[in-house]
């Protein structure tokens, strides 16, 4: 009997093994590295110095040398504090430079203790302290120039109050200041390409449909208006006004064939499925993570993960696609910086930008196994179609059958409102397929190929040659400003927009007094919420059955929706929500779910909003939570019901 069980066990392990899927982790390994105790290190930049330590700033004002940081026991120096939130550090020509609020700093060590004794101011430009102020850079261009970028202000709409504010701006070491560009809102990450070109990473926000990426030159503007306050300045590149921008284009591809300083987004990246708060850019030099070589990793603050970037120029600009790469990390990726070893280090933070990784701050390694995972290594645009090329060829069969792929494109409103749903969303049937010889590309010929869209491709029934693995990631999004050779799609085919569920006006949602009420309402409850991804109250009381008005107001400079659940299953909830994809933001977030009992919709910063029920009948602790995505983690509460 026992030696039956044990060849069962066995035969079942085998199966198991031969059905297992390879994970994110099989490929590239992730570690925390030790933070010694007592150093709050809320990672605001991460440079490595010429001997190998690695030097960290932190939103607390300090600076840190640590030594032996791919060890168990890393040990920290305390280089500089006293410093105003810099978020961001890099190594030039023998010191540290950084970006506080107000100015560009160089730090240097002169009598060679470990310890800053010079501070230099190399410019500085001027605050309204308005808490929205922040600064990030210096990054440094190959003629030794640094580039920083300047957030607009917050007042329930972004402003530019201060001399160039939402600009990126250049600074030579002797402190001559050069603006470039302008229309940037919270551009928290920028770097260069393999050709030394300039891109920033945008936040969703007002003027902001979703994140996206953004390459600029001299005289660009990135379609944040508030920054245009400052174009008549004599050394501005541009003279467009703010008066100039309006919500009457639509999109921004509308817009930009009005305003030709208006620079598209090179790639789109959708709110909620790729990031929600895209963080640091960082190129890919060498084939050291994988066969990824030019392309781009971007960070992202509240989803604690990595995503991938890759770009080609398409007459004359920049467009290409974003591709998911690693979840998992500790906390909120601000800074991505490779290490002398090759590894990645991801420098996080979360204080007052909640994360969906648990830990309020921290430093992550990740290490490339030198197995190539099975991915789409690139998608490229055609004149009628995408070549997707992958990094193993694929396995003929499921390459060549149309059901195995599925492209469906969509865009967003450019308007002065808090982002933007996915709108118009279309399937793009699929009406051919060729495979190259060696079969690493897949030529797919699509209807409907819309101009100013992102297409979502997916390759999910598509299985590899050599060992019949799965796509790693089976989806990713390109943005198509432009066709090779120019001119539109040669067929757009039917439209077929994809319906939105209705979620408002429901029994759920209910916004006005209930008339069987009498014109009673038992209890009044206002719920606000607060930087940081917060409720002002973790819980409330109501009798069972009694008749609630809770009023939902949202002074913050986000989006927020407050739900309602069934006890225990706020968590649930909410990551239900996630899936809703590229429908999340035009469903208010809310997912179909007999666990979700009330709920208002998803408010705009500066709005409110006031839903009517009767509370359950049922005494219980019932669950109440935010479900944008990453923020039902820690955005959440308790209605006891007595």
């Amino acid at each position: 009997m026992n030696l039956l069980r044990y060849l069962l066990l066995l035969a079942l392990g085998l199966i198991s093994a031969l059905f297992a899927q390879p994970s994110e982790s099989d490929y590239y390994s992730l570690n925390h590295i030790p933070v010694e105790e007592g150093v709050i290190l809320e990672v605001g930049g991460v440079a490595f110095m010429p001997d190998g330590r690695m030097a960290v700033c932190t939103r607390r004002g300090e600076v840190w040398l640590i030594e032996n940081w791919d060890g168990d026991n890393p040990s920290y120096t305390q280089f500089a504090r006293g410093l105003h939130e810099p978020l961001g550090l890099a190594w030039h020509d023998g010191a540290l430079y950084t970006t506080q609020r107000s100015e560009i700093t160089r730090l240097t060590d002169v009598n060679g203790d470990d310890r800053a004794d010079r501070f230099e101011t190399v410019y500085s430009w001027p605050l309204t302290a308005n808490y929205h102020e922040y600064a990030y850079g210096p990054v440094f261009l190959p003629d030794g120039d640094m580039i920083v970028t300047l957030n607009v202000g917050w007042e329930g709409r972004g402003v530019s109050k201060a001399p160039f504010r939402g600009w990126l701006l250049r600074v030579s070491n002797d402190g001559k200041m050069t603006p470039i560009a302008t229309g940037m809102r919270s551009p928290a990450g920028f770097g260069l390409n393999a050709a030394g070109d300039i891109f920033y990473a945008e936040n969703q926000g007002d003027w902001v449909g979703s994140g996206r990426i953004t390459h600029l030159e001299p005289g660009d503007f990135a379609g944040h208006p508030a920054g245009l306050a400052w174009s008549s300045d004599k050394l501005s590149p541009l003279s467009l006004t703010e008066e100039e921008v309006t919500d009457e284009f639509g999109t921004m591809y509308e817009a930009a064939r009005h305003i030709e300083e208006l620079k598209l987004p090179a790639v789109w990246f959708p709110h909620g499925v790729m990031g929600i708060s895209t963080s640091d850019i960082l190129l890919i030099e060498d084939d050291h993570f994988g066969p990824f070589a030019g392309q781009l990793l971007v960070g992202d603050q509240g989803q604690s993960i990595v995503m991938r970037m890759f770009l080609e120029e398409v007459e004359g600009e920049y467009q290409g696609a974003c591709f998911p790469f690693r979840e998992g990390f500790g906390s909120g990726i601000l800074r991505l910086r490779w290490a002398p070893d090759g590894s990645l280090i991801a420098g996080m933070t979360s204080r007052g930008w909640a994360a969906t990784g648990a830990a309020p701050f921290g430093l992550d390694r990740l290490t490339w196994s030198g197995e190539v995972p099975f991915e789409m290594q690139s998608i490229r645009a055609k004149k009628d179609g995408f070549d997707i090329t992958f990094t193993q060829p694929v396995d003929p069969r499921s390459a060549q059958n149309p059901r195995n792929y599925a492209i469906q494109s969509f865009t967003y409103r450019y308007h002065h409102n808090y982002g933007s749903p996915a709108i118009d969303i279309a399937e793009c049937p699929i009406e051919s397929i060729e495979l190259s010889e060696d079969g690493l590309t897949a030529h797919l010929k699509v209807k409907n190929l819309r101009l100013g869209y992102v297409h979502e491709v997916r390759v999910e029934g598509i299985r590899s040659q050599e060992a019949n693995l799965p796509v790693l990631h089976p989806y990713g999004f390109y943005t198509l400003n432009a066709l090779p050779g120019g001119g539109d799609p040669d067929y757009m085919g039917e439209s077929n927009v994809v319906a939105v569920s209705p979620v408002l006006n429901t029994p759920k949602h209910v916004t006005e007094l209930p008339e069987d009420w009498g014109g009673r309402v038992d209890q009044r409850v206002e719920i606000r919420t607060v930087p940081g991804l917060k409720y002002n109250m973790e819980e409330f009381r109501v009798k069972a059955g009694s008749h609630i008005a809770l009023t939902l107001v949202n002074p913050d400079d986000m989006q927020h929706n407050l739900v309602i659940t069934r006890p225990g299953q706020g968590q649930q909830v909410g990551a239900t929500a996630i899936e809703l994809g590229l429908r999340g933001p035009g469903q208010h977030y809310i997912p179909p779910s007999d666990q979700i009992l009330y709920h208002t919709r998803l408010l705009e910063p500066s709005t409110e909003e006031t839903i009517y029920f009767a509370a359950p009948s049922q005494p219980g602790r019932y669950d109440f939570v935010c479900t944008v995505p990453g923020h039902a983690a820690v955005m959440r509460g308790v209605m006891v019901v007595e």
